[in-house]
């Protein structure tokens, strides 16, 4: 069991790396106490002839810097394989701007090749790799030096298994002619904008039942002060105040620290100091934001002129479609993107790409009317299938 401690150690392993087609990589990380998530640990694993090299990576040793690693990113000669990938590229992508390609997602590949939804990890190593896991380290503190015997094994098998992992999904794509396919899926992988966390976007994460213009402003001012605090203290949002707190005081708009006494649910820290005069500045600031500048939720079905009858046979026709191709219906469609599609708009990623010619072409002569479908009131009768 090999363990990197230095840069030159991560450089040496990472040029060997370099020589092969592709490296297994996944991360071990905390995020229950910061904002951004903290690295611990990183699992690095390529395939040659005298076998494998595994070896853990530990970013918390006095001195190790991970450029190397990051020259190995930038390498497009070699694929990285992650499973699961969007919580380890968001590391990478904050600590140093990169994101790894090309890219291969076993969880995402998995689906492409009728695995089922979000197949997790473990179920892979039991189907593919015939193994099974030790899940008892699956929760200890990763942070804490030095690992156990059983953390070093856990950690170690989430990349070596992996290569087996990779294999046969990527001999099944190629079969399958499916390989594109995942490489249209990888690219919100690999897009920056991805991972970028923007406070001004971030009062559309709480979930509120009341849509009033005014509400919504104070709503997004005190969204945009908590985001902007927690990142730069690099503290979870919780630790500042949570939805509910939030939503609380977009209702009852304090106007000062008294007011904020008497929150039930704000956190007592809350209510003094810079987070307190950040809240009603916020709310003040809400309160000031003019008609034409209000929020707006958009609810996009309530626009729409959904034809029910269309919309349930288009989700017949999903679950059609993806069986006989044995693929993941989440990858071709949400019930969203049907009820769109069945309320007139075309602009849906189900007719976009390769899962236009999944599902996209039939579900097109079905919206237009080509399979004879008429629709009398709430009597369906189809006429052709």
């Amino acid at each position: 069991m090999k363990k990197i401690t230095t840069t030159e150690a991560l450089a040496d392993f990472c040029k060997e790396a370099a020589k092969r087609p592709y490296v297994t990589v996944d991360t071990e990380f905390l995020r229950e106490r910061t904002y951004y998530s903290k690295l611990c640990l990183v699992q690095l694993a390529y395939q040659d002839e005298n076998g494998e090299d595994a070896v853990l990576v530990d970013p918390l040793a006095d001195g190790l810097s991970l450029e190397p690693l990051y020259d190995l990113y930038r390498d497009v000669g070699v694929v990285k394989v992650f499973h699961a990938a969007r919580q380890d590229l968001e590391i990478f992508f904050v600590d140093a701007g990169v994101i790894p390609e090309p890219l291969f997602d076993t969880q995402v590949a998995a689906m492409v090749c009728g695995f089922g939804e979000q197949v997790g990890y473990e179920t892979l190593v039991r189907k593919i790799a015939k193994a099974d896991l030790d899940k008892s380290s699956r929760f200890t503190d990763w942070s804490r030096r030095p690992l156990t015997d059983a953390q070093a094994k856990y950690a170690l098998a989430d990349v070596t298994h992996l290569r087996d992992i990779y294999e046969f999904l990527s001999a099944q794509l190629d079969k399958s002619g499916r390989k594109k396919w995942v490489a249209e899926e990888m690219a919100v992988l690999e897009d920056p904008a991805t991972y970028q966390a923007d406070p001004d976007d971030a009062w559309k994460r709480v979930k509120t039942r009341t849509q009033s213009g005014r509400f919504l402003a104070i709503v997004r001012e005190l969204a945009r002060f908590r985001e902007t605090y927690a990142q730069e203290r690099n503290i979870p949002r919780s630790r500042v105040f949570k939805d509910d707190a939030l939503v609380e005081l977009a209702s009852t708009k304090p106007q000062n620290e008294q007011d904020l006494g008497r929150s039930r649910l704000l956190l007592r820290e809350a209510r003094k100091g810079d987070i307190a005069q950040g809240i009603l500045k916020s709310v003040k600031d809400g309160l000031d934001v003019k008609p034409e500048d209000m929020p707006v939720v958009e609810n996009p079905r309530a626009k729409l002129q959904v034809n029910p009858a269309l919309a349930d046979m288009l989700r017949v026709l999903l679950k059609a479609k993806t069986d006989q191709e044995g693929v993941a219906q989440k990858l071709i469609a949400t019930s969203a993107d049907l009820d769109a599609l069945a309320g007139g708009q075309r602009n849906v990623p189900a007719l976009k790409g390769w899962r236009r010619e999944v599902f996209g072409h039939d579900a097109l002569r079905m919206c237009d009317g080509l399979v004879g479908l008429a629709v009398k009131g709430q009597k369906v009768v189809t006429v052709t299938l």
